[in-house]
Parts: C-alpha cells; structure tokens; sequence
C-alpha cells in the first residue's frame, strides 16, 4: 500500500483515483499530477514502482497544498472572516449557509435535524385565504 502525503492509497484503485483520498486533490489534480510526473494514470497502486511513487511525492511536495497545511490555511481563513466580522464572517459565526442559499426551507446539512415549534403551521378554524 503506498503512502503519499501521510495518506494510504487503496491498491486496487488505479492511481488517479487513488489520489484522490488526498485532501485537496480530485481527478483533475490527480490526473495532471500523474502526467508532471510521467505515471500512466490507469497503473493499478500495487502495480507502481518505488521510482514512480517518489516523482509522485516529489510533484506534490512541490507544486502543491495538501492535508494538513491545507486544512490549516482554510480554517485560518475563516477564523479571518469571523474576526474582521464580514458579512461570510457572521454566517460561519452562527452556522448558516454562506455563499447565497435559502435558508426558509432546506439548509439542513447546516442547521442540523428539524426542531419542532409551537404555533407553527394553520390553526383549526381558520381558513385559507
């Protein structure tokens, strides 16, 4: 099992899959990674020679920010907007959506599971207009 960026890549995936278990790297990174490093992307994980694995750590210890530094540098930009107390700021703040979305309905991932009301909803007797 190889291990790149402190991350276990699957052997049987083939290795442009296989690098995507690395925060910050989807298949378009992971594709163009692959071919700075000259690794054909459709070679199994097992399959890669230890020459190969090494001018993959190399591309990315260089050219990229992954795990760890990643997580951090996001989390430093947040903890920025929370404390200059911009609008996205104050959104993080109280845990609501950021970028634009309703939250009259949906929003759930953010709010959590529903929580009951009272004097929610239509009262007997009254009608609809």
């Amino acid at each position: 099992m190889a291990r790149i960026a402190g991350v276990d890549i699957p052997n049987e995936k083939r290795i442009w899959v296989g690098l995507t278990y690395i925060y910050g790297i989807g298949s378009a990174f992971s594709k163009r990674i692959l071919a700075q490093g000259r690794v054909d992307p459709d070679k199994k994980a097992k399959d890669l020679t230890e020459e190969e694995i090494a001018r993959i750590r190399d591309v990315i210890d260089k050219g990229y920010r992954v795990e760890g530094d990643l997580r951090r540098e996001i989390s430093l930009n947040i903890g920025r907007l929370r404390e200059i107390g911009c609008y996205r700021g104050l959104r993080h703040r109280r845990r609501l959506p950021v970028r634009g979305q309703r939250t009259r309905t949906n929003a759930r991932t953010k709010r959590g599971p529903r929580q009951t009301v009272a004097g929610r909803g239509r009262r007997r007797g009254v009608s609809k207009k």
